[in-house]
């Protein structure tokens, strides 16, 4: 325990660093134009105005007109600090810097831990993976995109915390069954698929691959009942979390939204037959996003305005598949790009090769290897008994991929991929530490060896000459 409080200690202080950084001015940094608007977001809600903007904002929302498109609940997450401290960004900065600095390495050492655990059962080939736990917190804690994050004012300090703690808690929940006492463990993940949630509502399409695969796992494990109570706690929890905000934004818009106002925006963009079939930046076909926005439509509120765009990019999509499928396949290499790219500033250059592209190659052995010892494993343990969390991890890298190259891909949107692909890295890690041993050891042994037959072969010439009394 003492190696993880330290790895606590050295993710913390590195965020802290991060956020003292960023300071107490808030600006468009590399990827963090979003914070803004949540800074400025928060300023209006303090001042009495509501969830509005004194200004014609983004996306196209007019001045004073209610907006839905940011997450509610980190805009008062800046609003209860403001409120405490005063308007002083560095505050909010620090307090999340401390809490995800904490709890991001845990949540990776426990998923690490349940990796580590799930092969040491009967018919399964047992790799000694004693410090993938570690590893796994140690790599969390040092990746640079999570510590550059952690000091920004946007949602994604806390999404990512939120994701891996709901992953992480689905994996506890499905071993724990059927004992007493799951219950505990199904409200904590509804509090935290909530949580995720209300600060991305994209992540509602990854949630019935996360029930899917708890109920095969406590079906498997004769729980089938708990497991369905289990679900049923964490729907009803989404549900009291969603459906406020749904009667809110109801009493504003007059329509039915449930929880922001995004989803069309985006989808019509990424899908734009602007794009032709290679995805790239508005700004590099000269003209910018609201631009591509009808200009008939504008006078819409901002929720008319994204149900109208989303109507009309699934019918881009309608319009031209053939072209959807290959626009959709160029964003692959944006969602994944790891190399130093020309048109970035220094800061992301450096972000991006010394995180995902210094350990990319270490993800890729990885899922190889936990996929190869999944393929080895007996059918009884294939799924549960005890259930295998890989295939959830597997199962989540894949939906949450697929859900951004086919709509829009951005590095930063990647992230949660990442925090689970780390430990996968952390295993390929804990994989090489054990060659390098094993070779050392052997090498060692190997010299004794000879060092031996030597000393052997010494003392039988010196016997051969010693002349006889």
């Amino acid at each position: 325990m003492t190696k993880l409080r330290f790895i606590l200690l050295l993710s913390v202080a590195l965020r802290v660093l991060a956020a003292l950084y960023m300071g107490d001015e808030v600006v468009s940094l590399p990827g963090t134009a979003d914070q803004v608007s949540y800074h400025n977001l928060a300023l209006r809600v303090l001042a009495g105005h509501g969830f509005t903007f004194g200004e014609t904002w983004w996306p196209v929302t007019a001045a004073g007109a209610p907006t839905a498109h940011w997450s509610y609940l980190y805009t008062l997450y800046l609003v209860s600090v403001y409120a405490i401290f005063g308007p002083n960004p560095l505050f909010a900065r620090l307090i999340q810097a401390v809490i995800v600095g904490l709890l991001q390495p845990f949540l990776a050492y426990r998923l690490g831990d349940q990796i580590r655990s799930a092969y040491q059962v009967p018919g399964v080939v047992q790799p000694r993976w004693e410090n993938l736990p570690l590893l796994a917190a140690g790599i969390t804690a040092i990746y640079v995109y999570f510590v550059y994050y952690a000091g920004t004012l946007m949602t994604e300090p806390f999404y990512l915390t939120a994701v891996i703690a709901g992953l992480t808690l689905t994996i506890a929940l499905a071993r724990r069954l059927p004992e007493q006492g799951y219950w505990k463990l199904a409200l904590g993940l509804g509090l935290t698929l909530s949580m995720a949630v209300l600060l991305r509502q994209l992540f509602l399409l990854v949630i019935p691959f996360i029930f899917l695969w708890l109920g095969i796992s406590t079906y498997r494990r004769h729980a089938w009942r708990q497991g369905l109570v289990s679900i049923g706690i964490a729907v009803v929890m989404l549900i009291l979390s969603i459906l406020p905000i749904t009667m809110y934004n109801y009493t504003r818009f007059n329509r039915f939204v449930l929880l922001n106002t995004n989803a069309g925006y985006a989808f019509f963009w990424a899908n734009h037959p602007i794009y032709g079939t290679r995805f790239r930046p508005a700004s590099e076909m000269g003209m910018t996003y609201q631009e591509l926005v009808p200009f008939e439509l504008r006078q819409l509120d901002e929720a008319a305005l994204d149900q109208e765009l989303l109507k009309q990019g699934v019918q881009f999509v309608l319009d031209d598949p053939v072209r959807y499928i290959w626009l959709s396949l160029s964003r692959i290499p944006a969602y994944f790009k790891f190399w130093p790219d020309p048109a970035s500033n220094l800061l992301s250059n450096v972000s991006r090769v010394t995180s995902f592209a210094l350990f990319l190659p270490f993800m890729f052995y990885g899922l190889l290897r936990s996929f190869i010892n999944l393929a080895r494993s007996s059918k009884e343990s294939l799924f549960v008994r005890p259930p295998f969390p890989a295939i959830l991890l597997y199962l989540f890298i894949l939906v949450y991929t697929a859900i951004h190259v086919l709509s829009w891909a951005q590095i930063r949107y990647r992230l949660p991929v990442d925090t689970i692909l780390i430990v996968f890295a952390a295993l390929a890690i804990s994989d090489l530490g054990i060659l390098i041993t094993n070779w050392v050891e052997r090498r060692n042994s190997d010299e004794w060896e000879s060092g031996a037959a030597l000393a052997m072969n010494e003392i039988k010439h010196e016997a051969v000459e010693r002349p006889r009394h």
